[in-house]
């Protein structure tokens, strides 16, 4: 399981590696491969970013979370 920052998360997007993950309530989750992301967004929202906030007001919450491959933590940089 990968432990990463919200930097090191930025870099799961589509471009700078191949992969593209989201993180929400401290899981990382992959959406590489689901076809509402296959253009690199969903409604607006990039892959490489922590998107706890932005699922609250999505009209499926958190349900379609369990469909999706948790690959990680999102941890809080060191200081």
């Amino acid at each position: 399981m990968l432990r990463l920052t919200p930097a090191q998360l930025k870099h799961y997007n589509g471009k700078d590696k191949p992969e593209m993950y989201v993180a929400v309530n401290g899981k990382i989750y992959d959406v590489t491969h689901v076809k509402q992301w296959a253009t690199g967004s969903h409604h607006g929202h990039k892959p490489g970013t922590d998107l706890s906030e932005a699922i609250q007001h999505a009209p499926h919450k958190t349900k379609v979370l369990k469909w999706l491959k948790c690959v990680g933590t999102l941890v809080k940089p060191n200081k």
